[in-house]
């Protein structure tokens, strides 16, 4: 089958770049009904886009419609690596009769062939690249957290992520299961104890086994989840905010388990029970808020609790490049109130021994170390055995863990 002609992808990737810039998370939109060159497109775009954006500005006296310059970042981003810039240009011309009534086409040619004449001129304008594609207020918080890490961390957010899998041990062996994606010829490597990490990243039907449940696509990163928990086989578990589901299955493929998964969208329980299913495992699935736990479940006193906190979700940007530009600074403070309100209430249902390991997948101190610091101060009875703090690499995404205990 012929690839997709390019400005069939400009059109696709122009409307959902559009519907983010307008506030739209690339969970609520239609990303999985378009081809995949419009969703490498879309991706791309985002992570880039502040540089995309700052590029285009000297070639514009005013910003024209929204979809209009959704393209013109598209372009722009395509002409970065297009071999035929000039096709590039003609290609999102003919994009832009789709879009507007074709009012905007003359336009759209003049500001990608000035692009193309002043684009050394345009380059040499910026800040620096890895900066510029990143929000001012993100680099200025990373800057005050991470003063000698800060660049690494802004670049590793500027490329793709790794594919990681994890290996259900119930099923198959991570050698067996490196054999497997040889002989599928797909190059990989172990990473841990159930990990595999792709050379190259690949639709999850093409995964040897995933419809069987042998695998599950998860971060490296966030595979340390059920290792820091690791409760005892027979031990009453509740995993908070635990949609889609995948730290409750790490959890259930480790050991048999009394296990509560909650979440407070019924969909996203839906999505839970589908992936238990997927991989013959069963839990407790229940709707609720774990900021206000019903009477029931916040006297159960639970063995170990896993309060997976809403958050920034900053440390997995490069994974999902809408939230650097859809996050405003306030957001941060806001997330903090309610993990702070998370912590207290699933304090309570833990019983007196007991573990609990507050995880984030932000880097900000905010949502971490100092959440943690706060709660401690105010819970007597809470004391912290570790936490470890994983910055974004080209293995991993970034995450944040705390594991306390609950004092008799």
């Amino acid at each position: 089958m012929p690839p997709d002609p390019l400005s069939f992808v400009f059109c696709h990737a122009a409307r959902i770049v559009a519907e983010v810039m307008a506030g739209q998370s690339l969970a609520q939109g239609s990303l999985d009904r378009v081809p995949a060159a419009a969703r490498e497109m879309v991706y791309g775009v985002l992570r880039a886009y502040g540089e995309g954006d700052a590029l285009l500005a000297p070639l514009l006296k005013t910003r024209p419609p929204a979809r209009i310059h959704a393209l013109l970042l598209c372009a722009v981003y395509r002409l970065a690596d297009w071999p035929d810039a000039h096709t590039v240009v003609n290609q999102a011309v003919e994009a832009a009769t789709d879009m507007e009534k074709g009012r905007h086409k003359a336009l759209v040619n003049a500001v990608l062939r000035n692009f193309l004449r002043r684009r050394e001129a345009l380059h040499a304008g910026l800040m620096a690249a890895d900066r510029q594609k990143h929000p001012g207020w993100w680099v200025k918080k990373l800057q005050a957290a991470y003063p000698d890490s800060w660049r690494e961390i802004v670049e590793t957010g500027n490329q793709p992520p790794p594919m990681s899998l994890r290996v259900n041990l119930r099923e198959t062996t991570v050698s067996d299961y490196l054999e497997d994606l040889q002989a599928a010829g797909m190059a990989a490597a172990a990473m841990g104890e159930c990990g595999v990490t792709l050379a190259a990243p690949v639709s999850v039907e093409r995964l040897p086994g995933f419809l069987e449940g042998r695998v599950s696509v998860q971060d490296i990163g966030a595979q340390r989840a059920a290792f820091l928990l690791s409760p005892k086989p027979g031990s009453r578990v509740l995993d908070a905010c635990a949609a889609p589901g995948g730290k409750t299955a790490h959890l259930l493929e480790r050991g048999d388990l009394d296990l509560t998964a909650l979440d407070i969208h019924p969909a996203r329980c839906r999505q839970i029970r589908h992936n238990l299913e997927r991989l013959h495992l069963s839990a407790r699935i229940r709707e609720g808020d774990a900021c206000r736990l019903d009477a029931e479940m916040a006297n159960t006193g639970f063995d170990a609790i896993l309060a997976d906190a809403p958050c920034s979700a900053s440390g997995v940007a490069r994974r999902f490049p809408d939230i650097k530009w859809l996050r405003r600074p306030e957001d941060i403070a806001r997330f903090a109130r309610q993990q702070a309100k998370m912590l207290k209430s699933l304090w309570r249902a833990l019983r007196p021994g007991g573990k609990l390991l507050y995880a984030t997948c932000s880097v900000f101190p905010e949502e971490n170390g100092e959440q943690i610091r706060r709660f401690l101060a105010q819970t007597p009875n809470a004391h912290l055995l570790g936490e470890e703090e994983w910055r974004p690499s080209a293995q991993h995404d970034g995450f944040y863990y705390a594991l306390i205990e609950s004092k008799d």
